[in-house]
């Protein structure tokens, strides 16, 4: 026991041959999985008669509607599951459409196209932008050579939330490629990163503590850029839609609020939230939203000086990633993609620096635990994946300077 808890205090258990070999059997894992549910599925449903590619059904029935002129249709609950029946069948689920409007330019696009083959481009097309937008990342880091050779990918794709996402056929993917993408061009390309911070509007809960940064840190040129993306944007999905897809969406807001995050319609156990798990562990709709406000103040407080400090930029770069999903109530497991880039800017840290005592154990916790933290806050009530960034936001914390 004593040399187990040694090895997890210097971390050197996390050996290249251990990383490669957990990878590699994870990737298997995810890959014989995948091949399950395709080759056990009925049709579009898999054996037990879901979409595949679950939550993806939403995205494509959503592009359905846009295609047939009746945009504002996804943000009727009735409307929406009306449809997904249709196209899956009478016994299907709902799986609401959550997004702003601007999310149905990428709807009507992979809608044009059968439900199998716009799952597999979607899916892998941004799984290639997550790589791409993830080895600049890299080399924008301070250990650029963990960008050579193949293990960095074989980590990208053993990642636990790739297969999460994979199996739920949601953004995440694109989610992290758009915040490593920005990352990377931040300060050699600002107006470019502007633009990907722009595109993250499709996400909203997910870019709060974006403009934060850029204020707090005098990057006017990304900020003007982001805004300009935002509005154009708007512009271009009201004049392909129709103005009606806006106030039909804030009237969807409520439905959201009040059943999928306040009720729990979702499942609090897949939120990764401290709202969500207050209201796991029986906890007021008040209490959890006072928890998570205090939570935000005291992330954006974090946040602020991280930037402002003369610390490395992949300390700021991780926090930021991490702040955006726990300054949220509602971010779910497959939302944990995020953490793709934060790990890979601390690893980078981490090689450059060498590991400071169990950041090692606390980076392997944040590769693991969005497998695991959904049937973990099932069965224990106990929220991992929270747990995790909350541990990791605290290491970056700790790093700030004193005041005298």
């Amino acid at each position: 026991m004593t040399a187990f808890l040694t090895s997890l205090r210097s971390g050197d258990f996390l050996t290249p041959a251990r990383i490669r070999l957990w990878s590699f059997l994870f990737l298997a894992a995810f890959a014989a999985a995948i091949a399950y549910l395709f080759a056990t599925a009925h049709g579009l449903n898999d054996y037990a008669g879901r979409p595949l590619g679950t939550d993806f059904s939403n995205v494509y029935a959503a592009g359905v509607s846009a295609l047939h002129g009746n945009a504002a249709a996804p943000f009727d609950i009735l409307k929406q599951q009306k449809l997904e029946q249709a196209i899956f069948g009478p016994q299907t689920q709902l799986y609401g459409w959550h997004y702003p409007p601007f999310f149905l330019l990428i709807a009507a696009a992979l809608a044009k196209l059968s439900y199998i083959p716009a799952l597999i481009v979607w899916q892998v097309s941004t799984l290639l932008l997550y790589l791409i937008a993830l080895r600049a990342l890299l080399l924008r880091s301070a250990s650029p050579e963990l960008a050579q050779g193949k293990d960095w990918i074989l980590a990208a794709l053993g990642f636990t939330a790739v297969f999460v996402n994979l199996t739920h056929g949601h953004n995440g993917f694109l989610t992290a490629a758009l915040f490593a993408g920005a990352l990377a061009l931040l300060d050699e390309k600002p107006w470019i990163a502007g633009l990907l911070f722009g595109l993250l509007a499709y996400k909203p809960q997910f870019g709060v503590m974006i403009p934060l940064v850029l204020i707090a840190t005098g990057r006017w040129r990304t900020f003007a850029a982001a805004g300009a993306t935002v509005l154009a944007l708007a512009a271009v999905t009201t004049l392909l839609f129709g103005a009606e897809i806006w106030p039909a969406f804030f009237q969807s807001l409520r439905f959201t609020r009040e059943v999928v995050l306040e009720q729990g319609g979702t499942g609090f156990q897949k939120i990764q939230s401290l709202f969500a798990a207050i209201r796991l562990l029986g906890g007021s709709v008040e209490l959890a939203y006072a928890g998570q406000f205090v939570l935000f103040v005291i992330v954006a407080w974090v946040l602020v000086r991280l930037w402002r400090e003369p610390l490395a930029f992949g300390l700021k770069g991780a926090g930021l990633c991490l702040a955006a999903i726990l300054c949220t109530p509602y971010a779910l497991d497959y939302d944990l993609m995020l953490l793709a880039p934060a790990i890979a800017l601390l690893a980078a840290e981490a090689r450059a620096r060498g590991l400071k005592p169990y950041e090692g154990a606390m980076l392997a916790l944040l590769w693991l635990a969005p497998l695991a933290t959904r049937g973990l806050a099932e069965v224990t009530f106990i929220p991992l994946g929270l747990l995790a960034m909350l541990w990791a936001y605290t290491s970056l914390a700790r790093r700030l300077p004193a005041r005298g």
